[in-house]
């Protein structure tokens, strides 16, 4: 790839729709467009303007169009853009396409529009993946942590804490540059709270990383328990329709069922399981242990037992118990109360952690949906804070994290300021990954490989 090739790509999905957008990039974007345009020229125009005629190949008109014109540095890639707005039919696009490649343009690479944006100093590597992930969102919530990563909300975060991490590593060379004289320029009291501080708030963005990957994704949600609990019948009625095969019989389900249910813009992914017990039943067995291994996944267990058989105390006890075994978030729901015995109900309602519902009339499903909430704190995402999604984020954070322990560790035992210094290098480059301060091509071709063509 070099910035000096003016690149085109259509900017619309595949397939015919009311109009489609071809756009141009690079130093000789308009010279190209205007070559294959009837009309009122527009080579001497003004940024951000419109202007009608048709595309022609100088024998025949090929389309009538409407030509965007965003003149550099004012535009996306901070190149001049053209974008011509063509009607919807997948041959005029590739007639007009043909004709601009002819004319000089190259066929972009999957997100080159964007690569330039951020080669160009548009944007940071941060931003730019949130571009893919605005196009990719699924729900509100998803949307919301895209749109404020573009913003630069993580961007703004990450520069103060390489900026002041910067300031010390500067004194800490320059020490090292007046080492024969003894001389220190570096308090490292001052140093080490500082480290401290940092460390906190790199603590802060990784544990985010759970509830930012989970709402990304969408939250995993594994309905698990014992054969005829009634974990079919509540996915149906979570899903309002009849997802599950629902029957007496016990080990109805063999394998995982999974669909996805928006709940104020949070997407949950609800997994339904064979139910928990020891079986001889070689297909059930299977299906028993993708239960369990769907359990390990989950962001939060739905453990879901059958009121209607419980005797007393020591029976909701072991409820308890086994739903807490799994060592996860868990959510403990107790169906069939409709059938069961006024004084089973009465102790149920004692436990303040156990959800009481009737899914097969629907009692309680609608509140149980609410109470999902609670578990991928909300709070936290109406907040505005810093939530990270990108795994590729986590692992740069977790590194600096650690050289952040690495230099702390080296200021309470007196290491020599080579070492310290290597330390601060170590942290400084992994939070430059994260905005792109510090890339490679490597780096740069597995992120912008994943966009689409044209974006």
């Amino acid at each position: 790839m070099t910035l000096t090739h003016t690149i085109v790509a259509p900017a619309t999905a595949q397939g015919v729709g009311a109009l489609g957008i071809i756009r141009l990039s690079g130093p000789d974007a308009i010279s190209i467009a205007s070559r294959v345009f009837r009309g009122k020229g527009f080579t001497d125009a003004h940024s951000h303007t419109l202007h009608y005629g048709f595309i022609t190949d100088s024998v025949k008109d090929i389309d009538e169009v409407m030509v965007s014109l965003f003149r550099a540095p004012r535009s996306f890639t901070t190149e001049d853009i053209v974008e011509i707005s063509h009607h919807g039919s997948p041959f005029i696009q590739q007639q007009i396409l043909s004709l601009l490649i002819t004319a000089g343009a190259r066929p972009a690479e999957p997100g080159e529009f964007t690569l330039r944006a951020f080669l160009n100093g548009r944007i940071d590597l941060s931003q730019a993946e949130a571009v893919a992930d605005i196009i990719a969102s699924d729900s509100a919530a998803s949307h919301e942590i895209a749109i404020n990563q573009l913003r630069g909300g993580f961007k703004q975060e990450l520069e103060v804490l390489r900026t002041e991490l910067l300031n010390f590593a500067s004194l800490i060379e320059l020490e090292l540059d007046f080492s024969e004289e003894d001389v220190e320029f570096v308090d490292r009291t001052q140093l080490s709270r500082l480290i401290l501080n940092l460390d906190k708030n790199i603590s802060g963005l990784l544990s985010s990383f759970k509830l930012g990957n989970a709402i990304k994704e969408g939250v995993p949600v594994v309905i698990a328990g014992e054969p005829n609990a009634g974990k079919s019948t509540l996915l149906n009625k979570l899903l309002n329709e009849d997802r599950a095969i629902v029957s007496e019989i016990a080990g109805t389900t063999r394998d995982v069922i999974e669909d996805q249910l928006i709940i104020d813009g949070i997407a949950f992914r609800f997994i339904d399981t064979a139910g928990l017990r020891e079986t001889e039943d070689t297909i059930e067995k299977i299906g028993v242990q993708r239960s369990y291994e769907k359990i390990k996944t989950a962001a939060v267990l739905m453990y879901i037992f059958d009121a209607n058989i419980l005797k007393n105390d020591t029976d909701i006890s072991k409820e308890i118990s086994t739903a807490a075994s799994f060592e996860i978030p868990y959510m403990l729901v107790a169906n069939k109360s409709d059938l069961c015995s006024p004084a089973i109900l009465q102790a149920l309602q004692a436990q303040p952690n156990i959800f009481i519902i009737a899914a097969k009339t629907s009692t309680g499903v609608d509140d149980l949906k609410q109470r999902l909430l609670d578990f991928v704190n909300v709070k936290n995402l109406n907040s505005g804070n810093t939530i990270v999604t990108n795994i590729r984020h986590f692992d740069a954070l977790q590194r600096a994290s650690a050289s952040l322990e690495a230099i702390q560790y080296g200021l309470q035992n007196q290491q020599t300021t080579e070492l310290v210094a290597l330390d601060i290098k170590h942290a400084l480059e992994a939070l430059g990954e994260i905005t792109g301060a510090v890339t490679n091509d490597e780096i740069l071709g597995n992120i912008f490989g994943k966009f689409c063509i044209g974006k």
